[in-house]
């Protein structure tokens, strides 16, 4: 991968029948109504967006929609973890109902991940699945959530562990929603973009140690390059394993643990998926090699570039961490098989591999070192 690569527009997921294009590009949000036209067999349309992303977007697609003779209703939750809940996917549903959807009405996801995955499940059990696509404005949306059809909310027992695979009719990822994001947003889907190089793609972790920086401050052409082959990886992996019965659970990597530092946080703005996963890409990767799987050079190429680009590499210190509650909710983990936790360790950058025979002492072992230097 060059460091300056021009990319097409559109990549697809190839699955048969239920095949879509992602489009990757800029002010996509003002086309999304003609792409989405000639996949629809009706002439309606209804937004699911948080409270965040309607003041800046859901007027700019509504119109886009209203171009090409759709008709739209909206539903606006509010932002963050806490939404990927009961409560909320019964708003969503009650919403839909009450706008009079019918089995041709599509459902459009406008935001981040957690937009995603609350929209996405709703589509799939009202009226026993509408059609729906994602537009998603973050930048670990756009490299991960939004591609590969896994829907959910959250339960008190952990993360996504109610939910679907339900594949979207079509994803459009416009880059220029990352200018309104936080650096700490940017971070936390770069986390993700990291992920690909660290599973099996040394070539592109390498070209994100040379770019990563420009890439996090703006640099379009770039951030077009990062999240094209993002999707490429993620589709070739779900084209390969859509209901993640083996190589798709590679791209797990970082987040047995990263799950059970969410849950510990409550799913709250305290820690972020993608600074959770990107802490528990360190864990895995010290896992690693302190069960002598990796070598510890590339243990400290991991959290060289992430003290480079500003990701956390240590548990944060505002508040004590407990090994046994962490290890209790990675209990709680739905890759869980026979009473064994799966988890995606390395031989090193690009080498991750799956496995159950960890042996339980290290694991805690490993979380109460973490633990004790935050």
């Amino acid at each position: 991968m060059s460091d300056r690569t021009a990319q097409p527009d559109a990549l697809h997921v190839d699955l048969g029948e239920r095949s879509y294009a992602i489009h990757i590009g800029s002010d996509l949000l003002d086309r999304v109504g003609e792409l989405s036209l000639p996949l629809m067999t009706g002439k309606r349309a209804f937004i699911v967006t948080d409270d965040m992303v309607a003041p800046l977007y859901l007027e700019r697609v509504q119109a886009s929609f209203a171009a090409a003779g759709i008709e739209t209703g909206r539903c606006v939750v509010p932002h963050g973890e806490g939404s990927k809940c009961y409560a909320t996917l019964e708003t969503v549903i009650d919403a839909l109902l009450a706008s009079k959807a019918e089995r041709s009405t599509l459902v459009v996801a406008l935001g981040g991940g957690v937009i995603g995955d609350l929209t996405g499940f709703a589509a799939s059990i009202c009226l026993r699945g509408l059609d729906f696509i994602q537009i998603p404005t973050t930048l670990l949306a756009q490299v991960d959530s939004s591609v590969g059809g896994k829907t959910g909310i959250n339960t008190r027992h952990g993360k996504n562990l109610v939910g679907t695979f339900y594949q979207p009719r079509l994803v459009a990822a416009d880059l220029t929603t990352l200018n309104t994001l936080p650096r700490r947003h940017i971070l936390a889907g770069y986390a993700e973009v990291l992920k690909y190089g660290c599973i099996d793609d040394e070539p592109f972790f390498g070209w994100l140690e040379r770019n990563g920086q420009a890439l996090l401050n703006g640099d379009l052409n770039l951030r077009s390059a990062a999240v094209f082959h993002s999707c490429q990886a993620k589709a070739r992996t779900v084209a390969a394993d859509e209901r993640e019965g083996g190589v798709r659970a590679l791209l797990n990597l970082g987040h047995t643990f990263g799950h059970a530092l969410e849950a510990e946080t409550g799913f709250s703005d305290e820690m972020l998926h993608g600074e959770a996963v990107a802490l528990g890409m360190v864990m895995a990767f010290a896992l690693s090699v302190e069960l002598g799987l990796a070598p510890q050079a590339d243990l400290d190429r991991l959290t060289a570039h992430y003290r480079l680009v500003g990701l956390p590499a240590e548990l944060p210190g505002n508040r004590q961490w407990n090994a046994d509650r962490l290890v209790g909710h990675m209990a709680q983990d739905k890759k869980m098989k026979d009473g064994r936790v799966t988890f995606v360790l390395a031989r090193g950058i690009g080498e991750s591999f799956l496995t159950r025979d960890v042996p339980a002492q290290s694991v805690t072992a490993l979380l109460s070192r973490f633990a004790s230097r935050s």
